[in-house]
């Protein structure tokens, strides 16, 4: 059985932000965004989506309709204390989030894409991975793992070298799996292949944040999404990250820019942060939310 580490920071305003991880990643990647937010006044839900926090052989057992559901359900439970929501992902959870606004346009109001990721083409990757499309389709390839290798999107060496120790602690999730199944990665793209053509239906307000040097997606990527968005968007570019954009060097500039947006998106102004968040949640959220 797969331990629920998504936390529920209940605010004090009608205001939410439901935030959703990468793949093979956990919510603990949400956790310094997700306090930020709670300081505004907002409701924050940092999700996890079905098969992840636990073994790769899971997460495999799960595809993108899956993981979509969880999103869903988290909306329907934010939306109970919440008359306006703004959906924000990194990385593959941002391709999630804006499935999310393009389905329920009128249950999400504003989206956050935080280093959305269309096609693995960062400076870091492999020079043989436009043959991974092929490769998952053979006996072989669907039992291949790809391992997790430096920088592991991050930047700064501190936290770079905190993501190698969790990885190397057997039974440590806190930086998500040492390996991302090959069938998992195949689900991604037939999630991106969903998505393919319909942006110009997503017409809520985008705000829209890419790392310059991204090791991972390329800022194509976010250049996709800007050009194709139904509605107004807003783009950050970062000079000095990588692609795990909420915990690395910048991250206190993304807090900042979210919670602008957020406020705006409720039309409310900015809370002080409360001393001690009250946090809802089954099982692991208290150390969610003191991660990173």
């Amino acid at each position: 059985m797969i331990v629920d580490r998504s936390c529920f920071l209940r605010g004090r305003t009608r205001t939410g932000v439901l935030l959703i991880h990468g793949l093979g990643g956990t919510p603990a990647e949400m956790a310094h965004l997700g306090r930020s937010l709670y300081g505004t006044g907002a409701h924050v839900l940092c999700c996890q989506l079905a098969g992840h926090c636990g073994t790769e052989e899971q997460l495999a057992r799960t595809g993108w309709r899956d993981w979509y559901d969880s999103v869903e359900a988290a909306l329907t439970r934010l939306r109970e204390s919440c008359d306006t929501v703004i959906v924000g992902g990194l990385s593959m959870g941002a391709v999630l989030a804006a499935r999310l606004a393009r389905e329920e346009p009128e249950r999400v109001q504003g989206l956050v894409l935080l280093a959305p990721t269309l096609r693995y083409d960062g400076w870091a990757m492999p020079r043989f991975s436009f043959l991974l499309r092929g490769l998952v389709h053979l006996p072989f390839g669907r039992r291949y793992r790809f391992r997790e290798q430096e920088p592991f999107g991050i930047k700064d060496p501190r936290i770079r070298r905190w993501v190698q120790k969790s990885l190397n602690t057997p039974g440590n999730l806190d930086a998500g799996l040492e390996a991302t199944p090959a069938l998992a990665i195949r689900e991604m793209w037939r999630l991106v292949a969903d998505m393919r053509g319909t942006l110009p239906e997503i017409r809520q307000d985008t705000l829209l944040i890419h790392a310059r040097e991204d090791d991972v997606a390329s800022l194509r990527n976010a250049f996709h999404f800007q050009r194709h968005l139904g509605g107004r968007v807003e783009t950050l570019v970062l000079e000095d990250s990588y692609h795990i954009i909420t915990v690395d060097r910048q991250r206190q500039i993304v807090n900042r820019r979210v919670a602008d947006f957020v406020r705006q998106a409720g039309g409310w102004e900015l809370a002080p942060l409360a001393a001690k968040p009250e946090v809802v949640s089954d099982n692991d959220a208290a150390h969610l939310c003191d991660a990173v």
